[in-house]
């Protein structure tokens, strides 16, 4: 046992009506049975389903004696059986209810207490409108009731996997008023759909698939809000979230909400639910099997709560899930537990000696809870003093799973590291000093450091800012999580930044991509924030885009997992992730941003290294397919265009050149032309060929020949060009005439220009040998000579000649004759 609760008896059935009845009841052995409290912890109600002669029955019991007529409703087994106690609001008196009694073929029987009189029957419903129908779970909210019904197919022999889809979600409004109820019409909530359970929290119902539900249709969950009409389906441990507003009632068919979104559900397991309850907060409490205890918020996230001790658990096995303001109590196997929701941290584990134990309604008090056993009531206080708000166990046992992960990953071994061994080996120290240190850290906040080891305090000074940084992430969870509705974006927005950041100065895996992925998708425009900030990008005095972030946060960016290493299960890659966010907030930037990325990996990487983000896929062309999968307005091709250019890659440029012709901005074409020219002969002659041959086919190209002239290339003829002028020849379906009146042929006189300048242009063999024929003596002088004395071997007629020392073909030109 942890904690310092206590466990006193406040009741031993004396202050109950009959309460020797309800202790007799409660000591039937094994029978099923069903207890549930008012709302105002004043009356008892028990329900027996399975109960031998004379019949099954559901009793109410009054406490602290109150006074009046008792409740005692019993029926014939051939009879529908009873499937639901709901307690309605009433508007006569505030906060007050009335009880209604819902059987399975849609009989509802409403239920008034009045002191000092007892039980009244108001009156008697039907809910279902047709006589086939039958209920199968109900559930109240405010004063409406939801349930799902089974609609029987009218043909006996029809498909079993058409009759799977036999029931129908519906809901009625049942308004108490003074002049009786008044029952609201049928709305259907969700039509052809397999078997729900239904769960209300205040402003939204969930819809549990019921256990002898198909596979197929039971890996996911409904939630539906009345309000705005709208259904999400979740599969929160896969991190799927759809929502769909029904407007109409073709859109509450099952079926045709789920067409969407088969291909994606397909591929995931069936939900593992055990035990599921309503916590006050508005969540959905869900057990595993294994003990694993999760919340499903509204919208449709899942937050692990806490992981149960012990043995898996079977199906008919017993266990209660409630919440007490901020505590969850769980009831398993004869041990009560009582565990933090906001943190996870278990507050108290009790062994009980009672067999069986009931939870029990106990307005205003917060730091009580009330069990009903065999042997009275019992109340269990539990203190919320400061040592039991701090939530060191809960860090130091994250430090230490954290551990294990990194350690597994690593290690050549087979067998599985757990927590106990790396804690009891001592062979990896850095857990320990790290645990140590947040121990101390966490309990020394106002004090003196005292108890830790010199080799950790010497660590503790040098990490003192990344915990300082952890514990306010911390803090900052913890606020979102318990903050009002009005301050959940703001600190949802410090959160996600803080995240982001977090994950881009440590090690960017498979799982912190895939994390990263869920922030992005979930919260975007905080991520587009928290994306900025980290890369520091602002515009600079001439509008351009700068970024100065630190080379480790771009080796992050560029680096890290790639498409091929995360597989097609919808993680992107961290710089197509940021190239996305870019497209939905600021996608003038996104040219901008590719433009920088090239910049540092020029820097960064060898032009030809096979580790380059270069290397394997272009940067351009990355973010070409961010664009190609978001592509929805015309705005989207300017984008494109800046995306091709800021590339300078020539395929690119003439990618972009061929896209600005087909749009016929040829403003932007003489301007791209003029600017890319430049970078290389080869491509100017690509540019301006391509141009010389849309020049050949319209006369659009006109106004800009006077720029386009200046571009062509020096080793262009005449002959070449003309070549390709009557090579793109439009055409014509009629005999060519002299004189045209459409006015739009190529004439010589448009040519002229471009062919004068290539023939007056001198020849380039010409300028090879400029600086021989520019001499500037003419004849070139005679270059001095060395006589040397003759041997006396040689022949003494033959004459001797010397050449001079050089052997440059420009020397040589004036040299003399011989």
């Amino acid at each position: 046992m942890k904690g310092a609760g206590m466990l006193r008896q406040i009741s031993d059935f004396s202050d109950f009506s009959r309460g020797h009845w309800l202790q007799e009841l409660l000591c039937q052995g094994d029978e099923p049975r069903h207890i549930q409290s008012s709302p105002d912890g004043q009356h008892l109600l028990v329900l027996q389903k399975h109960r031998p002669p004379p019949l099954p029955r559901v009793v109410a019991f009054q406490r602290h004696c109150i006074s009046g007529a008792d409740l005692e409703r019993n029926w014939q087994p051939p009879q529908p059986a009873l499937v639901g106690l709901l307690f309605l609001q009433s508007p006569l008196v505030l906060g007050s209810w009335v009880l209604a009694i819902v059987w399975e073929h849609g009989r509802t029987e409403v239920w008034h207490f009045v002191v000092a009189v007892g039980w009244q029957l108001l009156q008697t419903l039907e809910l279902c409108q047709g006589v086939r129908a039958r209920i199968v779970s109900v559930c109240s909210q405010g004063a409406s009731l939801v349930w799902c019904e089974e609609r029987p197919p009218l043909d006996a022999h029809s498909d079993m996997s058409k009759c799977a889809f036999r029931f129908c979600v519906c809901t009625r409004a049942l308004e108490v008023g003074e002049q009786g109820l008044r029952l609201g019409t049928v709305g259907i909530v969700l039509h052809n759909s397999p078997e729900y359970q239904v769960l209300a929290s205040p402003q939204h119902i969930f819809l549990v698939p019921a256990t002898a539900t198909f596979a197929t249709t039971s890996k996911f969950l409904l939630i539906w809000h009345p309000e705005k009409a709208k259904l999400t389906i979740t599969a929160p441990s896969a991190g799927f979230i759809h929502r769909k507003v029904l407007h109409s009632s073709s859109k509450s068919d099952f079926r045709k909400l789920l067409l969407g979104s088969v291909g994606l559900l397909s591929g995931l397991a069936p939900l593992d639910i055990h035990t599921s309850a309503v916590s006050n907060s508005g969540g959905l409490l869900l057990m595993s099997t294994k003990g694993t205890v999760t919340m499903v918020e509204p919208d449709g996230t899942q937050r692990h709560i806490f992981d149960m001790e012990g043995c898996p658990l079977a199906q008919g096995s017993h266990v209660q899930l409630k919440t007490f303001g901020s505590i969850l109590a769980c009831v398993l196997a004869g041990v009560l537990y009582l565990v933090d929701q906001n943190t996870g941290r278990l507050i108290e584990k009790k062994l009980l000696s009672m067999k069986e134990v009931h939870f029990l309604e106990s307005p205003g008090e917060e730091d009580s809870i009330q069990l009903l056993t065999q042997t009275g009531i019992y109340s269990f206080s539990f203190s919320k003093s400061e040592d039991s708000s701090r939530p060191e166990p809960c860090l130091v046992e994250m430090v230490f799973e954290e551990a294990c992960r990194y350690y597994q990953r690593r290690s050549l071994s087979t067998s599985k590291l757990t927590v106990e061994k790396l804690k009891k080996d001592g062979v990896f120290q850095a857990p320990v000093a790290l645990a140590a240190i947040l121990q101390h850290s966490l309990h020394q906040k106002q004090k003196p450091a005292r108890g830790l080891q010199d080799t950790y305090a010497k660590l503790l000074s040098t990490m003192s800012l990344e915990l300082q940084s952890f514990m306010s992430l911390e803090v900052l969870k913890t606020c979102v999580v318990c903050a009002q509705e009005s301050e959940v974006e703001s600190y949802c927005s410090e959160l996600v930044e803080q995240e982001v950041s977090r994950v881009l100065h440590s090690e960017v895996d498979k799982d912190n991509l895939a994390y990263l992925n869920s922030i992005f998708t979930s919260f975007p425009k905080a991520a587009w924030k928290a994306t900025k900030s980290c890369l520091q990008l602002q515009q600079n005095g001439d509008g351009l885009l700068v970024a100065r972030a630190t080379p480790e946060v771009w080796k992050k960016v560029l680096g890290g997992p790639q498409q091929e290493d995360v597989g097609q299960n919808g993680v992107v890659p961290l710089f197509e992730l940021i190239c996305a966010s870019f497209l939905r907030f600021k996608p003038k930037w996104l040219a901008s941003f590719v433009e920088l990325t090239q910049q540092y990996v020029s820097i960064s990487w060898a032009y030809s290294s096979k580790d380059s983000p270069e290397g394997r896929v272009p940067l351009y062309k990355r973010a070409l397919g961010v664009l190609a999968k978001n592509k929805h307005s015309a705005a989207d091709n300017e984008t494109e265009l800046e995306l091709l250019l800021c590339s300078k890659r020539p395929k690119a440029v003439l990618q972009a050149l061929h896209l600005l012709i087909r749009m016929r901005r040829w403003q932007r074409v003489v301007e791209v032309a003029e600017k890319f020219s430049k970078f290389s002969p080869l491509l100017n002659k690509e540019i301006f060929t391509t141009l010389l041959a849309e020049f050949a086919q319209h006369r659009e190209l006109d106004p800009y020949l006077d720029l386009l002239w200046p571009l062509c290339p020096a080793e262009l003829t005449a002959s070449d060009i003309l070549t390709v002028v009557l090579q793109h020849l439009p055409h014509s379906q009629e005999d060519p005439v002299p004189f045209s009146s459409e006015g739009n042929q190529l004439t010589v006189g448009l040519l002229k220009p471009l062919l004068q300048r290539v023939v007056q242009r001198p020849c380039i063999q010409d300028e090879m040998y400029l600086d021989a024929l520019q001499s500037s003596t003419f004849p070139p002088p005679t270059p001095p000579r060395e006589h040397k004395i003759p041997s006396k071997a040689a022949d003494d007629d033959a004459p001797q000649l010397s050449m001079p020392r050089t052997s440059s073909p420009s020397a040589l030109l004036q040299g003399d004759s011989v």
